[in-house]
């Protein structure tokens, strides 16, 4: 197994009431495989997705990735693991204005250290594989909805991880332009990747392998 959570539970910590976002999850995902969470707002997908990506700790359980133990990190080896093992895909894209897409796509191998002629190289390489040859010098603003998300995938894929996580990718999308970032998906489970992605659309979910319920908190 690539991923195993082992009676994962997360709190928050707020004022006399804490909320518990978690409630001792426990889920396996094999490598290759193509996971969909699906579950109403304020279920925990976030927070689970939050403790899969390595952003942050659960209270108690444990987190195996990759045959790590990465409950129990410190954050500066969290986010390196992070970095290396894990690409991420955001309903908003999350791409920086002030930067091309070319640069957008370079920041994960600028904060691994990677010289930066290597990095525009590697850059230029991801932003071809979805696509997006002829948009590596378009800022955010000049490209539409699809072609940011696909920036955002190519960014996510630019360190070579061998796990994506993708928060609601189709969500700001037309139906059009979201089975095209879907068609990319499934390339990228073609080549091996482990995807998991959270949804409310029950018709993106259903071309995973398999699809997962989280309410309150607890998988059912």
């Amino acid at each position: 197994m690539i991923i195993q959570l082992n009676g994962i539970s997360k709190v928050y910590p707020m004022g006399e009431k804490p909320v518990v976002a978690l409630k001792e999850v426990s889920l396996e995902v094999k490598e290759g495989e193509f996971l969909s969470i699906m579950g109403p707002s304020g279920s925990g997908k976030s927070t689970l997705m939050n403790i899969i990506g390595c952003l942050t700790r659960p209270t108690s359980g444990q987190y195996i990735l990759e045959g790590l133990d990465a409950s129990c990190l410190s954050s500066d080896r969290l986010a390196k693991v992070r970095n290396k093992k894990v690409g991420f895909i955001f309903q908003t894209f999350n791409l920086l204005p002030r930067m091309d897409a070319l640069g957008n796509v370079s920041l994960p191998l600028v904060y691994a250290g990677i010289p930066a002629k290597r990095c525009r190289q590697l850059a230029s390489k991801a932003l071809i594989s979805v696509g997006l040859a002829n948009r590596m010098d378009h800022h955010p603003n000049k490209l539409s909805g699809g072609e940011q998300q696909r920036v955002a995938i190519a960014r996510a894929l630019v360190n070579n991880p061998g796990i994506i996580l993708a928060d609601e990718p189709t969500g700001n999308l037309d139906s059009h332009t979201g089975e095209e970032i879907m068609h990319l998906f499934n390339k990228m489970r073609k080549q091996g990747r482990t995807i998991i992605q959270v949804t409310h659309d029950e018709t993106r979910s259903k071309l995973a392998d398999r699809i997962v319920y989280l309410k309150d908190g607890r998988l059912q």
